[in-house]
């Protein structure tokens, strides 16, 4: 930590000082590590980026893998964030674990990317959960797989696909391009067409959520201040410190979160209740 607080603040730092501040550090780990979770959580956004850390004596490329999730009174909250080895099926399993050990309840929908270690972990652990695959995420995939000159006319159709005011209008839309421009690039199309089930879930949701559960793009400011304060850092001496920044950084960033309502999540319960209604009649 005294590497740390030195490459963040510029200037030497007294061993006390370094010790207050990791005896701090590590409470707020703690502290998140094991909070209850006593509502349920309707919406779990899940998503990974990466810190360089010194493990056995060579630095390595770590994931931070982080959770957040919208509480019964319609507010984001942090509610996870673990170090793992690496973006894997078994990384995802244990931060899922301890969130499920806490009291996790009550998931309708988990929104991240399309990596598949994550979707493992999401099965095994929160089987009842459906999956919406990241719309910006998808777009990156498929625009990957066309030509240069051609990527942003690419992007734009697939964003007008997966942003469609239907779900009968996104896959007419769909349609339109496979037959058009798709036959250009075929290998897009097919990326587009295998990625469209999840990434389209959340048509079936509250029409009013739909812009903040298509993707993690709520995340992004979270992880660009990550970013920002680790590049100061360079690699870290092992994953204990990195993990102490990330979280003191994650908690600063979303202190704010609990000031504001992100989504009305009664229209969900009555949402849910019309459905059920109309399954009745």
């Amino acid at each position: 930590m005294g590497r740390v607080t030195r490459a963040l603040s510029g200037e030497a730092v007294q061993r006390s000082t370094v010790s207050r501040i990791t005896k701090r550090l590590d409470e707020q780990v703690e502290g998140l590590r094991r909070a209850p979770i006593e509502d349920p959580v309707p919406y779990l956004y899940l998503d990974a980026t990466f810190l360089d850390v010194r493990w056995a004596r060579q630095v390595e490329n770590v994931s931070a893998l982080v959770a957040y999730g919208i509480d019964a009174e319609g507010k984001r909250r942090l509610l996870a964030i673990t170090i793992g080895v690496q973006e894997s099926e078994e990384s995802w399993a244990e931060l899922l674990r301890q969130l499920v050990d806490r009291g996790l309840t009550g998931i309708r929908l988990v929104i991240s990317d399309a990596h598949a270690g994550l979707a493992g972990a999401v099965r095994r652990l929160l089987p009842e959960a459906e999956h919406q695959r990241c719309t910006v995420h998808l777009t990156r995939n498929v625009v990957a797989k066309v030509p240069q000159r051609l990527r942003k006319r690419v992007a734009k159709e697939v964003v007008r696909i997966l942003h469609a005011p239907s779900l009968a209008q996104a896959k007419k839309r769909k349609a339109a391009f496979e037959s058009g421009l798709g036959t250009q690039v075929p290998e897009a199309a097919q990326c587009l067409a295998e990625g469209f089930p999840a990434a389209t879930r959340y048509f079936a949701y509250p029409k009013e959520h739909w812009i903040r559960i298509r993707s993690t793009n709520g995340l992004e400011r979270l992880h660009e201040e990550i970013k920002r304060r680790t590049r100061a850092v360079g690699a870290f001496p092992d994953r204990a410190s990195a993990l102490r920044l990330v979280t003191a950084v994650a908690l600063q960033v979303t202190a704010v979160w609990s000031d504001r309502c992100y989504l009305d999540v009664s229209l969900l319960i009555q949402d849910n209740h019309d459905t059920q209604e109309a399954q009745s009649a």
